[in-house]
Parts: structure tokens; sequence; C-alpha cells
């Protein structure tokens, strides 16, 4: 199968004349004490204090490469909290990603803050960037919190270790580990991030008991790693994804396999030991890893983090037992990451098949049907979109209304991107976050400003009230109201439709266990 396909999109600054008056009236807030220190943010257009490159763990260099994040060194003074401050590092894989981050380093682990007032206490958004866990950055325009914060929530994003520094086990980094495991840096990361808002997010406004985790392709994965892992699933309040889980098909790898993995990347690099891994500069660990395998990093099934496999704690109904708002997009893939190079014919695709699947492939067809070529386009792109993204998501909701006790709510993202035509991976973000008019050369029309509109209020309702629903949108049901599941299918005229492609979720569950 193909690569992770995303796609990322250019940023244009755009801020209405209108907010100036508002600046000028609006309190001069933009000071606050948190617990290591006095910050000073930035009072925005629209009256929106941001505070940016606020640093939640101790920069992770040096010997603190590979280990678990550690505290912040308090400062005296007035720190600057007006930049965003540096991206993870990361290699230029999706060359139409656009940072505002303050270079790249190693020294990575900061958050961005955008609050409407720092006295009350107002529910808050928390979300963590797609990528691949290879790349991304809290700085990207479409994931700005300033219109969020404008819907009267204190909403976040959160930088984490990428690729090799972020995803890296190895034997030796077991054996110094406290906990006895390696892996999973970014993960630990987030959880660090999620601890820092519980114990500081008072101070800008924000209601510690009211923390929603939010985040699309690999962050809606982390979303749902934070709900299973025991070390964060106490300090959340509710959950969003979008297009992902940890719940597809391949389970995590096992820790003596990615320690094996590990041990193998050093030795290409070199390196005959811990220090002399360590001892690298980071611009030569990431291009070392560029040629390993920037992907060649999985996450690691070590014991800790998650205490065992993240598809069994759901099982087990473990997880965090909060409201969840999930789900995917129509083309979350191209047929061609099935059908690879091959005419896109009916034999070519049960060939290709067949080649994944082996001797389950006729009970697969049986959902995937083509009864023609012309056929074949559709379905093989409804297959991969279903490996890649939907299953996993589904299984996710899925799981989660069986055990769990919170709420579940599922959507099906229909409406095209103008850049694509097609409502592609990705192509909700700005949508949900409410962040077109960032893009405003994208040529938006009075269609896409009014499904924003809706998708956005959906989920500002459930950041704030566990429920997406409120007086003027379609009315969206949990996935338990009814005996067929009712999914609200966001396009241009959002309703509820029954979950009908749900019996290819059930085949391909039964297949892969």
């Amino acid at each position: 199968m193909k690569k992770w396909l995303f796609f990322a999109i250019c940023f244009v600054q755009f801020m209405p004349v209108t907010f100036a008056q508002q600046k000028k009236s609006s309190p001069n807030n933009t000071r606050v004490k948190i617990a290591n220190g006095m910050l000073e943010g930035s009072l925005e257009e629209t009256g929106i204090v941001s505070f940016k490159g606020i640093p939640y763990a101790a920069p992770p260099v040096g010997n603190l490469r590979w280990k678990e994040p550690q505290p912040v060194q308090s400062w005296k003074g007035v720190r600057a909290a007006k930049n965003f401050g540096p991206r993870a590092m990361q290699p230029p894989i999706f060359t139409d990603m656009v940072f505002r981050s303050n270079g790249m380093s190693e020294d990575c682990l900061y958050l961005n803050v955008w609050t409407p007032g720092t006295k009350g206490k107002l529910p808050v958004l928390v979300y963590f960037y797609g990528g691949g866990f290879a790349t991304g950055d809290g700085s990207e325009p479409r994931y700005d919190g300033e219109s969020m914060a404008q819907k009267g929530i204190v909403a976040l994003t959160v930088n984490y270790r990428l690729g090799v520094f972020g995803l890296l086990a190895h034997p030796e980094l077991t054996k110094e580990s406290p906990h006895h495991v390696s892996g999973n840096y970014g993960l630990l990361d987030q959880s660090a991030a999620l601890n820092w808002v519980k114990q500081n997010i008072a101070a800008f406004g924000g209601d510690p008991a009211k923390i929603t985790i939010a985040g699309e392709s690999a962050g809606s994965m982390s979303v749902s790693a934070q709900m299973a892992s025991p070390l964060s699933k106490n300090l959340i309040a509710g959950a969003i994804g979008e297009s992902g889980s940890l719940l597809g098909i391949r389970p995590l790898v096992p820790l003596n396999k990615t320690e094996e993995n590990g041990a193998k990347f050093a030795k290409a690099a070199g390196a005959s030991s811990l220090t002399a891994l360590r001892a690298l500069n980071a611009d030569s660990l990431l291009k070392l890893s560029g040629e390993y395998g920037v992907f060649n990093f999985p996450m690691t099934m070590d014991g800790y983090f998650f205490p065992k496999e993240p598809l069994a704690i759901y099982q087990a109904g473990e997880q965090a037992h909060v409201p969840l708002l999930a789900g995917w997009n129509s083309e979350e893939s191209g047929g061609q990451a099935i059908m690879g190079n091959n005419p896109f014919t009916k034999d070519n695709f049960k060939k290709a098949v067949q080649n994944s699947f082996g001797n389950k492939t006729e009970e697969l067809l049986k959902v995937y049907a083509v009864n023609s070529d012309d056929e074949v386009a559709q379905v093989a792109t409804d297959l991969a979109g279903d490996l890649f993204i939907g299953f996993g998501t589904w299984r996710w909701t899925n799981l989660h209304t069986k055990t769990g006790t919170g709420p579940v709510y599922r959507y099906y993202y229909t409406h095209p991107h103008p850049l694509s035509k097609r409502a592609v991976h990705s192509a909700e973000i700005q949508y949900a976050m409410g962040n077109l008019p960032y893009y405003k050369n994208y040529g938006w029309t009075d269609d896409d400003y009014k499904v924003s509109n809706v998708m956005q209020q959906y989920f500002v309702n459930f950041i704030k009230t566990g429920n997406p629903n409120s007086s003027g949108l379609p009315n969206w049901p949990t996935t338990s109201s009814s005996p067929i599941v009712p999914v609200m299918q966001i396009g241009v005229s959002p309703k509820v439709v029954p979950a009908e492609n749900d019996v290819r979720y059930e085949v391909l569950q039964k297949i892969t266990q």
C-alpha cells in the first residue's frame, strides 16, 4: 500500500478591517502568570489574545534526546510569547505545507494559546496536528485557534516530536528508562502538554475540567491514543477525531521488534552506541533517518504509555469515558493505492486484492464488488480509503459506542475542496476550524462558507457541552440512538443518513482479526 497522502494548504493573511475598532476597545490583558513565570502575548485585531511559543517541557536535546519530556525550568521577569516557537525536526516531505514557526529545531516542545479573555472558566480545545507522525506543526494556519476563540473557547495547538526523534526505540534506551521502555516520545510529549494545560489553563480563562482534545489524521490517531493511555485519559472531558485512529488493520509493533529496528538504524547510521547516536547533531540525524526511511519508525506497544494493545483497551472499556465526535471523508485515498500503475480493470482489481488478502479475497469482494471495468475506479477508491482511514475510525466509534459511557457522534464529510474538487484527506480541516478567511485566494464560494459555519458550530457546541446540537442546526443523533447507526453527512445540506457502508467495515474487521 502506498504511503500516506496528506494535503496541506498555503496561508494568506486576512483580517477584516471591521475588527480594528474592537482591538482599541479591548482590555490589555496580554500578561498572564503561569506556574513557570510571567508571559506576555499579543492582542489581535479581533480582540483575541494570543500567546505563542510557550514551552511546556524542557528542550529534548543532548542527554534528553529520546527521554520522556522533562519539566520546564522557570524564568524570571516577563517572557515574550508573541511568536511561534520552532517546529519539530522533519524532512520537507509535503512541500506545500506552510509554517509560521520560528525555524526548525530539536528544541521544539512549545504550544500556542488563543483566548477571548483571561477571566472566567471557558471550555478548552487542545488540537494535535497531522502529518503521519513525520511532519507538521502547531503554527500551520489551518489549525489556527483564533476563530475558535472568537466562539468563546480557549484554543491551543501543541508541537510534539516526530520521526526518529519522536519514535525511535533502542535496547539501550529501554535499559536506561525508569519504566524500562523506549519509543512513543511524541505521544509522551502530547501527554505532558495535557498535564501543562490542566495546571495552567485557568490563567488564560480556561476550565481545566473541560478539556477537549482534537486532531486530524495523525492528530486524530493521537486523540485515540491519549484516550487509551492511563497517562492521559483522566485529563480530558471530550474528544474529536478527524480521519484516523490506532484501531486500524495493523496492531502496534512490540517493543522487542522496534528495539531491533532502532538497533538496525543505529548500525546504518554508523553509531555503535546510544552515546554515539546522541552525539550526532540534529541535522545529521534527520538526514540519516531520511535515508533509512522517514516512515520506518513505527509506534511501539511499550507496556507503559500503552499498558496493552489499544484495540484491547477499547474492547475492555478501559479508555476515557468521554463524549466522542469522529468521522472521515468520502475520498480518504485514491484508487491508485490499490491498483498501482496497472490499468483499472475488473481483472486487475481482483488480482490486486488477492495479492493483499490471499484466501480472504472472495469474502472481501462480496462487499467491494466490481461488475465492470467502469466500476473499478470508485470501488478501488472506497477500499483504499477504508484501509487507510475509514475502517480504523469506524472501529473507534463502534467500540466506544459499545464499551464507553459517553455519547458518540459520527460524521461523513462529502463537501469538495476547491483545490482537489473532492472531499479528500484533510479537506475538512479549515472548514471545521473556521479558517477559510486565511485562504482567500482559493476562490471560496458561499457554499464553502455555509459548510464551514455549520461544521464549526457543531464542533464548538460539542467542545462546550459534549453535544454538537443547538437550535438552527440539523439534529445530530448519537450512534446508539437507532438500530441502524445514524451518521451526519456534512455537506452544503447537512443531513442524517444511515450507515450503509458498515457492512464493509464488519467484513474488514472479520478478515483482519
